[in-house]
């Protein structure tokens, strides 16, 4: 017996919002894993049996008062604009209502064809069903704004790719799905009535104190200055910033071709489809800003005056530079364990990633040494050691004038630098043993990540051998 407590306000927008369909039934779904802490959370009544959580979270029943629809939105894909997209291998289950009355989306990936599907097969395979569910939540254990991982099921069904693979279904869970992606395709139909309507439905759904479409503008800039220095801080790479997969709502999506940063360097690329660089590491702020900026452009016809607006929306829009140097300074301190602000250190924090990407440090292991009872032991994670020691000198002079205890700073240190992160070399090895029908080493790796700043010495923090390392991630569609 399961209940779920819908609401489902996004189905009761115009129906040209999405398509309404359920999702296709697969052939024998079986449980890999449900998220019981996020299951309480939601205020979701589960049945207790893995038979049927499986038919749950695969699609094949759907659960009381569901009202299941595909959405419909565009985008820029790389920078090359499509006019429709949509939810092509997703069903959105509904929303429910939490019992601290906060409302959250739950979607199926990989529930079948829609309309949206652009001759694609709507299904996902079980390798990045599992990245998904592994990053999502070691994000959220992180403290970094994300979708959530509720349920995965194995379908039982072969999907195509390069060759036969495993089916699977991901349950996520987001504060919502409405992406710059869905601003746009109404703006590009000139369908001033539906962006009306959007814009409005967003502001009561995520900013309710904010006035019309320049209050939506200047929050969305505000919410993703943070995002963007937050996970960058712990070395994470998108690899698929399209504004189809940016959220209004602030929150990190699309987990496909993602990665973490082993060794350090600016223009890091994981991603196998970004092929000139497009969202390597450090160019993910001016993406952001990018995105922005085509979210501006389609809230230009709810404003009364275009010609103010063009110039209200390019300094609001240009604003958000400098709004992420703060949120990035900030995360930077944090991460060197300043309480105090002053007019070098940013200069001293950009010296030692300058120094960590000459000398092939690795970025997780390089701040949690500094983080310990022997920071100098960073110098452990250079090629050539002694190229570290300058900027420790620097550094121990910068904290000596901090007023707070040493104390104070290593633990602030250790709550910011994670002794642990989803490495690449470790999800592939999930991925490879479970395609083999071994989870054990997915249970492993979710539970050890969801403590990530716990000092426990574990063999899943270290960095790939050469043999072990991982050049490119994959889509997955």
């Amino acid at each position: 017996m399961s209940a779920f407590p819908f609401d489902n306000s996004y189905a009761r927008l115009p129906d040209r919002f999405f398509t309404r369909l359920n999702p296709i039934p697969v052939s024998e779904p079986a449980l890999i894993a449900l998220n019981k802490p996020l299951a309480q959370r939601l205020g979701l009544t589960l049945p207790d049996d893995a038979a049927s959580l499986a038919r749950l979270f695969s699609g094949n029943e759907v659960p009381d008062g569901a009202a299941p629809l595909a959405q419909v939105y565009a985008g820029h894909q790389f920078g090359g604009w499509s006019p429709q997209l949509g939810d092509g291998r997703a069903v959105l289950l509904g929303e429910v209502t939490a019992p601290d009355g906060a409302r959250f989306d739950i979607q199926l990936k990989g529930a079948g064809q829609t309309p949206y599907s652009r001759m694609g097969d709507g299904r996902a395979w079980l390798g990045p069903v599992l990245r998904e569910y592994v990053v999502s939540e070691a994000m959220a254990a992180l403290g970094i704004p994300t979708t959530r991982a509720l349920a995965a099921v194995t379908t039982g069904d072969v999907v195509l790719r390069d060759e036969r693979r495993p089916g699977a279904v991901f349950t996520r869970v987001a504060a919502s799905h409405i992406r710059v992606g869905t601003f746009q395709y109404f703006a590009a139909r000139n369908d001033r009535d539906g962006l009306e309507r959007l814009a409005n439905y967003t502001i009561e759904r995520h900013y309710p104190t904010v006035q019309g479409p320049s209050g939506l503008l200047a929050a969305a800039i505000r919410a993703h200055a943070r995002l963007i220095s937050r996970w960058m801080g712990v070395g994470f790479i998108h690899g698929v910033m399209n504004t189809d997969n940016m959220t209004l709502s602030g929150e990190t999506i699309d987990y496909g071709p993602c990665a973490f940063m082993d060794s350090y360097h600016p223009q890091q690329v994981f991603s196998s489809i970004d092929q000139f660089g497009r969202y390597s590491y450090a160019n993910q702020p001016q993406i952001a800003a990018w995105n922005l900026a085509q979210l501006a452009t389609s809230l230009l016809p709810l404003m009364p005056d275009r010609t103010a607006a063009i110039e209200e929306f390019t300094s609001a829009v240009n604003g958000f530079a400098d709004l992420f140097d703060l949120e990035w300074h900030a995360t930077l301190r944090a991460k060197l364990g300043l309480s105090t602000a002053e007019d070098d250190d940013a200069a001293l924090a950009f010296d030692l990633l300058d120094r960590m990407a000459q000398g092939g440090a690795d970025f997780t292991q390089t701040f949690r040494a500094l983080s310990s009872d022997a920071p100098e032991t960073a110098a452990d994670a250079f090629e050539a050691p002694a190229a570290f020691t300058p900027w420790f000198d620097k550094w121990r002079a910068r904290i000596a004038r901090d007023p707070q205890t040493a104390q104070a700073r290593q633990a602030r240190m250790q709550a910011t630098n994670p002794a642990l992160i989803p490495r690449n070399h470790r999800v592939e090895e999930v991925i490879l043993a479970a395609t083999q029908g071994n989870f054990a080493p997915f249970h492993r790796l979710n539970d050890a990540l969801a403590t990530p700043f716990a000092t426990v010495a574990t063999d899943l923090q270290n960095p790939p051998t050469d043999a072990e390392r991982v050049t490119q991630t994959f889509c997955g569609t």
